[in-house]
């Protein structure tokens, strides 16, 4: 009976000490992963950040490489290491610009994850590896395909929809109706690159909030707001000067 309850009991303790590595609040992982605040590159990004931390919602608008991504999962990280929020939601819709999803091996989720690791690598950045595969492994981040988002809710979650522009309005409204209480949500979006060969739901919920005036913070980036390289620029450029 004692040496049952000895075995049992160092058990435990190999548990305990093995989720201590990757405990936010252990002294040893705050100093490893001590971070600096996140800052502002221009005006833009300043708006974008003191809406991220003052409205429960908000859409964020412009071309690539302006930072509308990482500045939210960033700051989704953030507020996840604090114990803000209980969840990080992060999906999209499922339009490629090349294979679709079903070429692509695994589960419907494995099949999802490629597509959610440009957000993934900002909150690995800011808490971790390891924290970050435990956080997915207990339920703290999750990836959900649009397929599988009807009957769901969430509460006390940061929720981050990217690439909204490829959203349909039926699919936007599905989202946004899946929204519980202590939520912040970013729809995030490029209305210019649109792949659908239909109305863009972007499109619809930004009139929505003009029509009828709805207090949702809409920040967009222009393409003298990119920060993420020279060429990333220059392309950006050419390409909408040659209007493709």
């Amino acid at each position: 009976m004692g040496k049952n309850l000895n075995r049992k009991r160092r058990h435990h303790e190999r548990q305990f000490g093995s989720a201590e590595i990757i405990n936010f609040l252990d002294p040893k992982f705050e100093h490893e992963r001590a971070l600096p605040p996140i800052k502002a590159l221009n005006p833009t990004q300043a708006d974008y950040l003191d809406a991220l931390r003052k409205a429960s919602q908000v859409i964020v608008l412009g071309p690539a490489g302006t930072g509308k991504t990482w500045l939210a999962a960033t700051h989704a990280a953030d507020l996840y290491r604090n114990r803000q929020i209980d969840k990080i939601i992060l999906t999209r819709p499922n339009v490629p610009c090349g294979r679709s999803l079903g070429y692509f091996p695994g589960t419907l989720e494995d099949k999802f994850a490629p597509w959610a690791a440009p957000v993934a690598e900002a909150i690995k950045e800011r808490i971790g590896k390891a924290a970050y595969a435990l956080a997915l492994k207990r339920g703290g981040i999750e990836l959900v395909p649009f397929e599988v988002m009807r009957g769901r809710s969430w509460k006390n979650a940061f929720v981050l929809l990217d690439e909204a522009q490829n959203a349909t309005p039926a699919e936007i409204k599905t989202f946004l109706t899946r929204i519980g209480e202590d939520c912040t949500v970013v729809i995030n979006g490029d209305v210019s690159q649109c792949d659908l060969d239909r109305d863009s739901g972007l499109r619809t919920v930004i009139a929505m909030i003009e029509a009828q005036k709805l207090a949702v913070p809409v920040i967009e980036f222009t393409r003298a707001d990119i920060v993420r390289s020279g060429i990333c620029a220059m392309w950006v450029n050419a390409f909408a000067e040659a209007q493709i």
